[in-house]
């Protein structure tokens, strides 16, 4: 019964799965030792992601994403040029509408990098480029270590002295580039396996990021972050971030087409040259500001971070459904 309603719902059954995520957070939160377990368990399924994406790209296509680098270069410019740009004009306009915390809030969510699994999840999704995807949200992660806090300095005026912990790059590399590469020696056994239940392990890319979502959303409502504000902020702050979201996408589209990339590399772009890592930004927010302002900054990069995780698996559904069209079309 269930099955057959899901079939039939306009809402893909992938975007219903990350919202009643949402809902169950906010009902019913981890917390304690199971959000601790949660935290290590979220670890494992963001190497077990990589392992199986270094086992599945040939070599060759690995080296090709890594020399791309009209791809790299107009995603980090995305990034890192044109977000913080739409953030200094968008955040004193709205100061009367969500007050001048969370219109900080909004600015320092334009300046902190991409996300890393859900951009490749989502590109892997969608049938792009992956393994640009993979190189360039992983460059954006490392160069945001050292971008954001300098981005922070210059555009916000903050009291709290600010200094990152090399912890960051260590995280990156354990977790994402060494699974990778394991995967890559280990390809000659392990790929001929994965090709023979190829279905199930779509599952990884799908599951790791309904549990992204749980896990956010449920530190928010443990920290105890939307009884800081009204209600009518919560909503403004989330039609802001819808909004932002929409146009980023759209214009990550209209763009790369013009620059002459193919649908590979611009779906690439779309994915991770619009996101904002949550898993990034609040960590580095706990060094870069005071106690006291972080609840409230890293708010609106909450709020963004669903919104993105919701509108982009919609997306990327949409473009894996047809591509699939596409390639049965050429069967025929």
């Amino acid at each position: 019964m269930f099955a057959k309603w899901m079939a039939r719902s306009p809402i893909d059954g992938f975007v219903m799965t990350i919202m009643l995520a949402v809902v169950v957070a906010a009902f019913a939160p981890a917390g304690g030792i199971f959000a601790e377990i949660l935290d290590y368990v979220v670890i494992a399924a963001i190497a077990l992601l990589f392992f199986l994406y270094g086992t599945r790209l040939h070599p060759r296509e690995a080296l090709a994403g890594l020399t791309h680098w009209r791809l790299h270069l107009t995603i980090l410019v995305f990034t890192f040029v044109l977000f913080p740009i739409v953030g200094v004009v968008l955040a004193p306009l709205l100061s009367h509408v969500i007050g001048k915390d969370l219109s900080a809030g909004l600015l320092y969510l334009t300046l902190v990098p991409s996300t890393v699994q859900s951009s490749i999840a989502f590109t892997s999704i969608a049938k792009g480029n992956v393994p640009g995807a993979i190189v360039s949200a992983s460059v954006s992660n490392l160069l945001g270590v050292f971008l954001t806090p300098l981005l922070v300095v210059w555009l916000m005026s903050t009291d709290a002295g600010v200094h990152v912990d090399a912890s960051s790059i260590t995280k990156i590399m354990l977790q994402i580039l060494l699974p990778f590469i394991l995967g890559q020696l280990l390809r000659p056994w392990v790929a001929p396996v994965l090709n023979r239940y190829a279905e199930p392990t779509k599952y990884v890319d799908r599951g790791s990021i309904v549990l992204v979502v749980y896990v956010a959303f449920s530190e928010g409502v443990q920290q105890g972050l939307w009884s800081l504000i009204t209600a009518w902020e919560v909503v403004w702050m989330t039609l802001i971030a819808t909004a932002l979201v929409i146009v980023m996408l759209m214009l990550s589209g209209w763009l790369p087409r013009r620059l002459g990339f193919d649908r590979g590399d611009t779906i690439a772009i779309q994915f991770c040259g619009t996101k904002k890592s949550l898993a990034t930004g609040l960590p580095m927010a706990t060094v870069l500001f005071a106690g006291s302002q972080v609840g409230l900054i890293i708010l609106p990069l909450m709020i963004f971070h669903q919104v993105q995780l919701i509108l982009c698996s919609w997306l990327a559904t949409r473009y894996g459904r047809q591509a699939g069209q596409q390639e049965d079309a050429a069967l025929v």
